[in-house]
């Protein structure tokens, strides 16, 4: 038998009993995914059998094989007819990628602000530094379209997206543009505004708030004062992590 066939030890702690507070199928999947990016699992080692995990796990074959075609979705594993699912060989080279499935979470928008706070703040500081004229013009544009979007009482996506992916070109490096564009419409989550402001009156006291901070930013780089734009950049995006994570505690009450 290929040694690559047999099946490996999975960690205790990945084989515990799933509780049900949270998707089943997710927790599975989430486990393994832990086990096969942390090394327990190498590529082209099979995976424990469905038998085995439904009893580790207290889950039922459907829960399992779902998990499996996720991860299978995911490239992660590869699955043989009558032999089982394999970790796939190539699992470390994957692109980066954000599931739009996770992203009904306010936990799961809070880690992608986090995420924006590592590279939004830099290029904030850049285009400071490196924004000519007209690239200061679109950005006075987008704040000026977020201004008349919200007294349409419309939530500003677009428009939010459109004044941060100025300030991305206006670094005048392709990476921070293509980051901007991989994250696309996650980065202005404004489903969780009108899930915990139902009345109008607070959705616009929000937005409005927002959009103070992004005057505050702008006034930074057209002015040219980097360490400014950098300050306030994170502070327009910690205050905003701040926001999600209220949102989701007082939804959590509800």
């Amino acid at each position: 038998m290929d040694e690559r066939e047999s099946s490996p030890l999975v960690t205790l702690d990945a084989l515990r009993p799933v509780t049900p507070p949270r998707n089943l199928t997710r927790e599975v999947v989430d486990r393994l995914q832990a086990e096969i990016t942390g090394g327990n699992l190498k590529p082209g080692s099979r995976l424990p059998t469905e038998q085995a995990m439904m009893a580790a796990m207290g889950v039922s074959r459907t829960v399992i094989r779902e998990a499996v075609a996720a991860l299978r979705a995911e490239g992660l594993v590869l699955t043989r007819q009558g032999v089982g699912a394999f970790v796939a060989p190539d699992v470390l080279q994957r692109p980066f990628r954000i599931d739009p499935e996770t992203m009904g979470s306010l936990g799961e928008i809070v880690h992608v602000m986090e995420l924006r706070t590592g590279v939004e703040v830099e290029a904030a500081g850049l285009a400071a530094e490196r924004a000519s004229a007209p690239e200061k013009k679109r950005m006075e544009h987008a704040l000026k379209a977020i201004d008349r979007s919200i007294k349409r009482g419309e939530q500003a996506v677009d428009q939010d997206f459109a004044f941060h992916f100025a300030i991305a070109e206006a670094t005048h490096n392709p990476q921070f543009i293509r980051f901007l564009e991989f994250l696309g419409s996650f980065i202005i989550p404004r489903q969780s505004v009108r899930a915990a402001h139902t009345e109008p009156a607070g959705q616009r006291s929000y937005l409005e708030t927002i959009q103070g901070e992004h005057d505050r930013i702008f006034a930074a780089i057209r002015d040219g004062k980097p360490g400014d734009a950098r300050i306030a950049m994170h502070a327009h995006l910690m205050r905003s992590r701040e926001r999600y994570s209220r949102l989701a505690a007082e939804l959590a009450r509800r």
